[in-house]
């Protein structure tokens, strides 16, 4: 009886966090770089959907993440010496999305906990893996705050805050800007629910992000034939010069 008694407990305190689920749509799931590519946007909606009636407090929350493959970065310190500009420290973070965009119903600190942000990785700096720092670097955070600095002003990184529209705690859509310097691969895109900063459900898909055309095939002969796309690059870096002589030629008579 026992067993029992503690079964339908477990099952009380279950049941709750799966009565939402959400259910996603998103403009395109794939983007193709080529030549004329100047940015894209991809619209993201979706709605949620219920096993149970839903309380009105407090308030459910959306968080819509986008990430694009992440890399190795490496940081540097520059410092004014003898009146010129010199690398002085230096920092290689482990792990950094190349693109990481974050959309929110509201301020992203009402939306989550610090606790859900360390095990979800959510918010940006979250998102960045650090490693240890060399032993005469001791504030080391200001190199990850650096690089979110730099990749915010390209909108690399973006912090979109009340930029998800939730009509009736059922429906929601937002957009994400995508910027014209993309890296390929596959941009994982995950939707959080929250309420109360708890994470209560979430669902995860991917934005397939590749190059067509001259593009595919440039980055294709650079990745198999390295020789014939040093040959060709030089080659079209000859007929550039001598193209551009021959033009100023004709203007000087």
């Amino acid at each position: 009886m026992r067993h029992l008694l503690m079964s339908l407990a477990l099952c009380l305190i279950v049941l709750p966090a799966a009565a939402e689920e959400i259910v996603l749509g998103l403009s395109s799931d794939t983007v193709s770089i080529n030549t004329n590519f100047d940015g894209s946007e991809i619209l993201i909606f979706g709605a949620v959907k219920r096993d149970a009636p839903f309380p009105s407090e407090p308030r459910m929350q959306v968080i819509v993440t986008v990430s694009g493959p992440s890399e190795p970065v490496t940081v540097r310190r520059k410092e004014k010496k003898f009146g010129i500009w010199v690398n002085t420290d230096a920092i290689e973070i482990d792990s950094a999305p190349s693109f990481y965009a974050i959309s929110t119903t509201t301020l992203l600190g009402l939306s989550l906990t610090e606790t859900e942000d360390v095990r979800h990785r959510i918010s940006i700096p979250r998102a960045i893996r650090s490693v240890d720092a060399p032993a005469n670097i001791s504030n080391s955070e200001t190199f990850t705050q650096a690089l979110i600095r730099i990749k915010s002003k390209s909108d690399q990184y973006q912090l979109n805050e009340g930029t998800i529209s939730f009509d009736e705690q059922t429906l929601f859509r937002t957009s994400i800007a995508l910027p014209a310097a993309l890296t390929e691969g596959d941009y994982e895109t995950r939707i959080f629910l929250t309420r109360a900063g708890e994470v209560i459900s979430q669902y995860e898909t991917s934005i397939y992000v590749r190059k067509v055309g001259m593009e595919r095939w440039l980055f294709t002969l650079s990745r198999e034939q390295a020789f014939l796309y040093g040959l060709l690059s030089l080659g079209i870096a000859i007929f550039a010069g001598w193209g551009a002589s021959a033009i100023f030629s004709v203007f000087r008579r």
